[in-house]
């Protein structure tokens, strides 16, 4: 759905003040077109619009909101809105106090607190299915070493 929002449309769609919406324009959070005087909203600045106004609602600060829109931008070239699109293949996550990147389905970046510390992630049910393998006897248990679950995760990229 592509086109173009007038700042009513965006006030009625997402509730948000007038005034919230030009001060967000003024501090360059979501900078949108201009036709003369009037603000000209695109699909994707009504996208980040919603998707910060609901964090807003979840009580994280404009500050916090700003530094993830910063940090998507300097990291992954990316607007807040590419992030949080179905057919992108990041993911925003939250647990209402922090706010994290999930960049690949091993790895989870906390963008508020340190964006170079990722965190990984751990099919428990892979692991749930290895040690039944290895209890029903079709497979020998073995050592968790690197190698092996650098193997590990070759062989589950590779299928």
């Amino acid at each position: 759905m592509q086109g173009s929002f007038t700042s009513q449309d965006i006030i009625r769609l997402t509730g948000i003040t007038a005034r919230q919406l030009q001060w967000w324009d003024e501090r360059r959070i979501v900078v949108p077109a201009r036709q003369g005087h009037r603000r000209v909203y695109s699909f994707e600045d009504l996208t980040e619009i919603a998707v910060i106004c609901e964090l807003r609602r979840k009580g994280f600060s404009l500050q916090r909101v700003r530094k993830v829109v910063r940090f998507l931008q300097k990291e992954f070239s990316k607007r807040l809105a590419e992030t949080v699109s179905g057919s992108s293949s990041y993911h925003l996550l939250t647990d209402g106090n922090s706010l994290y990147l999930e960049t690949s389905p091993q790895q989870i970046v906390d963008i508020l607190k340190n964006s170079r510390q990722p965190m990984f992630a751990i099919c428990l049910s892979d692991t749930v299915r290895q040690v039944k393998s290895v209890v029903s006897g079709r497979k020998r248990p073995g050592r968790c070493t690197p190698e092996k679950v650098r193997s590990m995760r070759k062989t589950k990229l590779g299928s």
